[in-house]
Protein backbone atom coordinates (compact mmCIF):
# COMPACT_ATOMS: atom_id res chain seq x y z
CA UNK A 1 0.00 0.00 0.00
CA UNK A 2 1.19 3.30 -1.29
CA UNK A 3 -0.15 6.31 0.23
CA UNK A 4 0.22 9.79 0.08
CA UNK A 5 -1.41 13.48 0.64
CA UNK A 6 0.48 15.81 -1.43
CA UNK A 7 0.19 19.57 -2.81
CA UNK A 8 -1.12 20.03 -5.92
CA UNK A 9 1.14 22.93 -6.57
CA UNK A 10 4.77 21.85 -4.68
CA UNK A 11 7.67 24.95 -4.43
CA UNK A 12 9.67 24.51 -1.38
CA UNK A 13 12.67 21.76 -1.10
CA UNK A 14 10.57 19.66 0.79
CA UNK A 15 8.18 19.68 -2.30
CA UNK A 16 5.24 19.66 0.54
CA UNK A 17 2.56 21.18 2.30
CA UNK A 18 0.97 20.68 6.04
CA UNK A 19 -2.54 19.30 4.96
CA UNK A 20 -3.31 17.50 8.28
CA UNK A 21 -2.04 16.38 11.85
CA UNK A 22 1.62 18.12 12.28
CA UNK A 23 1.49 15.71 15.28
CA UNK A 24 0.39 12.67 13.49
CA UNK A 25 2.55 13.74 10.61
CA UNK A 26 6.34 13.50 13.04
CA UNK A 27 4.69 10.18 14.25
CA UNK A 28 4.39 8.39 11.18
CA UNK A 29 8.18 10.03 10.09
CA UNK A 30 9.54 8.93 13.72
CA UNK A 31 7.76 5.41 15.31
CA UNK A 32 8.23 2.09 13.85
CA UNK A 33 6.26 0.49 11.44
CA UNK A 34 4.83 -2.90 11.53
CA UNK A 35 4.78 -5.12 8.70
CA UNK A 36 4.72 -8.74 7.31
CA UNK A 37 7.73 -10.46 6.22
CA UNK A 38 8.13 -14.15 4.76
CA UNK A 39 4.44 -14.48 6.47
CA UNK A 40 5.79 -12.83 10.26
CA UNK A 41 5.04 -9.95 11.63
CA UNK A 42 8.01 -7.58 12.39
CA UNK A 43 8.50 -4.28 12.99
CA UNK A 44 10.89 -2.20 10.34
CA UNK A 45 12.07 1.43 10.99
CA UNK A 46 10.28 4.20 9.42
CA UNK A 47 12.30 6.44 6.65
CA UNK A 48 14.26 3.62 5.44
CA UNK A 49 13.60 1.20 2.62
CA UNK A 50 13.27 3.83 -0.21
CA UNK A 51 11.79 2.99 -3.65
CA UNK A 52 10.42 5.49 -6.79
CA UNK A 53 7.64 4.95 -8.31
CA UNK A 54 5.43 7.21 -11.15
CA UNK A 55 1.91 7.35 -11.69
CA UNK A 56 -0.39 9.17 -14.38
CA UNK A 57 3.53 10.36 -15.43
CA UNK A 58 4.38 12.49 -12.16
CA UNK A 59 7.56 10.57 -10.46
CA UNK A 60 7.12 9.76 -6.49
CA UNK A 61 8.95 8.15 -3.97
CA UNK A 62 8.01 5.96 -1.22
CA UNK A 63 9.25 5.01 2.32
CA UNK A 64 8.13 3.25 5.38
CA UNK A 65 6.14 4.91 7.96
CA UNK A 66 3.66 3.77 10.62
CA UNK A 67 0.56 3.67 11.40
CA UNK A 68 -1.13 2.83 7.89
CA UNK A 69 -2.28 -0.81 8.39
CA UNK A 70 -4.21 -0.53 10.96
CA UNK A 71 -5.55 -3.72 11.96
CA UNK A 72 -4.03 -5.46 8.72
CA UNK A 73 -0.78 -7.38 10.45
CA UNK A 74 -3.55 -8.75 13.02
CA UNK A 75 -5.62 -10.12 10.26
CA UNK A 76 -3.48 -11.21 7.70
CA UNK A 77 -0.30 -12.38 9.81
CA UNK A 78 0.29 -16.40 8.61
CA UNK A 79 -2.23 -15.69 5.41
CA UNK A 80 0.20 -13.51 3.08
CA UNK A 81 3.72 -13.90 2.18
CA UNK A 82 4.62 -9.76 2.45
CA UNK A 83 2.36 -6.67 3.54
CA UNK A 84 4.09 -3.43 4.02
CA UNK A 85 2.69 0.38 3.68
CA UNK A 86 4.44 3.46 2.58
CA UNK A 87 4.25 6.85 2.28
CA UNK A 88 4.47 8.38 -0.98
CA UNK A 89 5.80 12.03 -1.45
CA UNK A 90 7.71 13.65 -4.28
CA UNK A 91 11.62 12.65 -4.78
CA UNK A 92 14.03 14.14 -2.82
CA UNK A 93 11.45 14.72 -0.05
CA UNK A 94 12.70 11.73 2.28
CA UNK A 95 16.34 12.72 2.16
CA UNK A 96 15.35 15.85 3.72
CA UNK A 97 13.02 14.71 6.53
CA UNK A 98 15.54 11.94 7.12
CA UNK A 99 18.27 14.53 7.57
CA UNK A 100 15.60 16.54 10.13
CA UNK A 101 14.33 13.33 11.78
CA UNK A 102 17.85 11.18 12.46
CA UNK A 103 21.10 13.69 11.96
CA UNK A 104 19.73 16.76 13.81
CA UNK A 105 17.81 14.33 16.42
CA UNK A 106 14.58 16.31 16.11
CA UNK A 107 13.08 13.12 16.02
CA UNK A 108 13.56 13.01 19.73
CA UNK A 109 12.69 16.55 20.54
CA UNK A 110 9.34 16.51 18.53
CA UNK A 111 7.84 19.54 19.92
CA UNK A 112 10.83 21.80 18.39
CA UNK A 113 10.00 19.69 14.93
CA UNK A 114 6.27 20.89 15.32
CA UNK A 115 7.17 24.34 15.81
CA UNK A 116 9.87 24.09 13.15
CA UNK A 117 7.32 22.88 10.85
CA UNK A 118 4.26 24.66 11.61
CA UNK A 119 6.60 27.98 11.41
CA UNK A 120 7.92 27.42 7.99
CA UNK A 121 5.64 24.72 6.11
CA UNK A 122 2.19 26.80 4.95
CA UNK A 123 -0.88 24.56 4.98
CA UNK A 124 -2.76 24.88 1.64
CA UNK A 125 -6.35 23.27 0.36
CA UNK A 126 -4.97 22.22 -2.84
CA UNK A 127 -3.89 18.88 -2.46
CA UNK A 128 -4.10 15.64 -4.11
CA UNK A 129 -4.18 12.42 -2.12
CA UNK A 130 -2.98 9.41 -3.82
CA UNK A 131 -3.93 5.93 -3.57
CA UNK A 132 -2.05 2.98 -4.97
CA UNK A 133 -2.51 -0.37 -3.73
CA UNK A 134 -0.88 -3.66 -5.63
CA UNK A 135 -1.43 -7.14 -4.83
CA UNK A 136 -0.01 -10.59 -6.18
CA UNK A 137 -0.52 -13.97 -5.94
CA UNK A 138 -1.45 -17.29 -7.24
CA UNK A 139 -5.25 -17.56 -9.27
CA UNK A 140 -5.69 -20.48 -11.73
CA UNK A 141 -2.50 -21.47 -10.78
CA UNK A 142 -0.46 -18.43 -12.36
CA UNK A 143 1.48 -15.82 -10.56
CA UNK A 144 -1.14 -12.86 -10.97
CA UNK A 145 -1.27 -8.90 -10.12
CA UNK A 146 -3.53 -6.52 -9.76
CA UNK A 147 -3.46 -2.83 -8.83
CA UNK A 148 -5.43 -0.01 -7.94
CA UNK A 149 -4.59 3.45 -7.99
CA UNK A 150 -6.52 6.38 -7.33
CA UNK A 151 -6.44 10.13 -6.71
CA UNK A 152 -8.61 12.08 -4.77
CA UNK A 153 -8.43 16.07 -5.38
CA UNK A 154 -9.94 19.47 -3.27
CA UNK A 155 -13.45 19.95 -4.19
CA UNK A 156 -16.33 21.78 -3.21
CA UNK A 157 -18.99 19.79 -1.24
CA UNK A 158 -22.06 21.77 -0.51
CA UNK A 159 -21.33 25.05 -0.65
CA UNK A 160 -17.56 24.49 1.40
CA UNK A 161 -14.31 24.07 0.01
CA UNK A 162 -12.68 21.01 1.34
CA UNK A 163 -9.39 19.68 0.72
CA UNK A 164 -8.55 16.27 -0.38
CA UNK A 165 -7.39 14.92 2.98
CA UNK A 166 -10.55 16.14 4.90
CA UNK A 167 -12.99 14.59 2.12
CA UNK A 168 -11.10 10.99 2.06
CA UNK A 169 -10.90 11.50 5.92
CA UNK A 170 -14.36 12.67 6.78
CA UNK A 171 -16.35 10.29 4.04
CA UNK A 172 -13.81 6.68 5.92
CA UNK A 173 -15.69 7.92 8.54
CA UNK A 174 -18.99 8.87 7.86
CA UNK A 175 -19.25 5.51 5.04
CA UNK A 176 -18.52 3.50 7.95
CA UNK A 177 -20.66 4.87 10.14
CA UNK A 178 -23.29 4.74 7.64
CA UNK A 179 -22.69 0.56 6.85
CA UNK A 180 -22.92 -0.26 10.73
CA UNK A 181 -26.15 1.51 10.68
CA UNK A 182 -27.33 -0.30 7.69
CA UNK A 183 -26.25 -3.93 8.90
CA UNK A 184 -23.33 -4.14 6.80
CA UNK A 185 -20.62 -4.46 10.03
CA UNK A 186 -20.62 -6.59 13.20
CA UNK A 187 -22.92 -4.71 15.10
CA UNK A 188 -20.60 -5.22 18.57
CA UNK A 189 -17.35 -5.30 19.30
CA UNK A 190 -14.25 -3.87 17.76
CA UNK A 191 -14.93 -3.23 13.69
CA UNK A 192 -11.82 -3.71 11.63
CA UNK A 193 -11.92 -1.66 8.75
CA UNK A 194 -10.74 -4.11 6.97
CA UNK A 195 -14.44 -5.95 7.33
CA UNK A 196 -16.20 -3.54 5.33
CA UNK A 197 -16.18 -4.91 1.62
CA UNK A 198 -14.89 -2.72 -1.00
CA UNK A 199 -17.99 -2.86 -2.67
CA UNK A 200 -20.60 -1.38 0.02
CA UNK A 201 -17.66 0.83 0.99
CA UNK A 202 -17.48 2.52 -2.61
CA UNK A 203 -21.07 2.20 -3.55
CA UNK A 204 -21.73 4.30 -0.36
CA UNK A 205 -23.02 7.97 -0.61
CA UNK A 206 -19.64 9.06 1.44
CA UNK A 207 -17.58 6.45 -0.14
CA UNK A 208 -18.13 7.03 -3.42
CA UNK A 209 -16.28 10.21 -3.27
CA UNK A 210 -13.31 8.03 -3.30
CA UNK A 211 -14.63 6.31 -6.17
CA UNK A 212 -15.13 8.78 -8.58
CA UNK A 213 -11.83 10.76 -7.59
CA UNK A 214 -13.00 14.66 -7.83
Amino acid sequence: MRVGALPVFPHNALKYNLTWSTDGLINEYCNPCESIRDGVRVEVPALEELEQFTLDGVEYEAFNTSGGLGTLCDTLEGKVENLNYKTARYPGHRDIVKLLVRDLHLGTRREIFKDVLETAIPITYQDVVLVFVTVSGWMGGRLTQESYAKKIYAQTVGERLMSAIQITTACGICAMTDLLVQGKLPQKGFVKQEEATFSDFINNRFGRYYAKGL
